[in-house]
């Protein structure tokens, strides 16, 4: 009886929650073009979420945490890192087999206000917050080097009109944080690959600003592995010649590009922002969550085209990218229910709530066939 349980548990039941076992998995389908990934949560990489890591096991060969790795998580206070998360996160990322990436070294947002200040709460020298971040991203690449394959060091690093965003860092540091950052990275696991990763470099501005910063770090022999497109789309933006056009900027100054947050929200715009700023925060209303009862056919459709898309142009260039990443497994999981306005019932992954294949998985799918 026992055997016979832990049969269908480990070999029927992901069958069973992934969909039709004739499909054929994400991950296998695309083998030949790019890894296929998914950020995952903390239910997930503890196996708590049993749905969830059904779908992770079958469909992807990547994984990047959501959360723990962020400095807030990992090392809350001065003299206190807390691995317990990441280590499980890795822990499961090597059980499956995954490619494992870091989610983020260096940012300015879920950082703990005391890295920027004394135990005064006045604003540290250049040298401290220097010493800080060597120490901080030693410690934590250390602790995972040969395990985690890639590391996100910098994250959002620019505005909008391309310059450098004025962050802490920016204004204690000074531009040179970005070029420290990675060389800390280097030492402490000179295998692992380092990326850059932002949203909305498929606008112009902020691509070309994006693209003489990695000049730069390039210049200083800095090993800047790829660049991370954020890939938090909408049905209408960017447009294929957009993304086509951001790639292929990249490919040119010889540097490949992941992307690294896929979603593809179908929500009526909350505000006049096309970027992914977490601070943003806009008050529920009815007319900003018109598919709470569920997502009409027709969206499904716009949606599964739209992936469709998208993927046409990722193939496209499958020689310059290495990594498509999915910011969630299911809709349940993504930030975008709760992003930037809180309590709204969004769609814009591959997987519906239940663990069902959406029309946009088969339409992802079938690119893979066409080439």
């Amino acid at each position: 009886m026992h055997k016979r349980l832990l049969f269908i548990v480990s070999v029927l039941l992901p069958v069973l929650l992934t969909g039709s076992q004739n499909k054929a998995a994400l991950k296998d389908a695309f083998r030949n073009s790019f890894l296929i990934g998914a950020a995952i949560n903390q239910n997930q990489f503890s196996e708590q979420d049993q749905r969830g890591v059904a779908i992770i096991a079958t469909q992807f060969n990547s994984v990047t945490p959501e959360n723990v790795l962020k400095w807030q998580s990992v090392h809350p206070q001065p003299d206190k890192y807390d691995f317990e998360g990441s280590d499980r996160y890795v822990a499961f990322g090597e059980k499956y087999h995954m490619f494992i990436i870091g989610h983020t070294l260096v940012w300015h947002n879920q950082t703990p206000s005391w890295v920027f200040q004394d135990d005064k709460g006045n604003q540290i020298s250049r040298d401290s917050l220097l010493t800080r971040l060597r120490d901080h991203i030693q410690t934590v690449v250390g602790r995972y080097k040969g395990r985690i394959k890639g590391w996100d060091v910098v994250n959002e690093a620019l505005s909008e009109d391309g310059t450098l965003r004025q962050t802490p860092w920016m204004k204690i540091i000074g531009e040179e944080y970005l070029t420290k950052a990675f060389q800390f990275a280097h030492e402490a696991d000179p295998q692992a690959e380092l990326y850059y990763n932002d949203y909305s470099l498929e606008n112009e501005p902020k691509r070309k600003g994006a693209i003489e910063l990695i000049k730069k770090l390039q210049a200083q022999g800095i090993p800047v592995a790829a660049v991370g497109l954020q890939g938090h789309d909408k049905l209408d933006w960017p447009t294929v010649q957009q993304q086509d056009a951001t790639i292929a900027d990249f490919a040119k100054i010889g540097i490949k590009v992941n992307i690294t947050e896929l979603d593809v929200d179908v929500l009526p715009s909350a505000t006049q922002n096309r970027g992914a700023d977490i601070t943003l925060n806009v008050a529920l209303q009815a007319q900003l969550n018109p598919y709470a009862s569920g997502l009409p056919d027709s969206v499904q459709q716009q949606l599964a085209t739209r992936y469709s898309a998208l993927f046409k142009v990722f193939q496209k260039h499958r020689d310059v990218i290495d990594r498509v990443t999915f910011w969630g497994v299911t809709d349940r999981d993504s930030w975008l229910n709760n992003w930037p306005v809180r309590g709204r019932t969004s769609y814009p992954l591959l997987f519906d709530r239940n663990g069902q294949q959406k029309p946009a998985f088969d339409a992802v799918l079938s690119v893979a066939t066409q080439n």
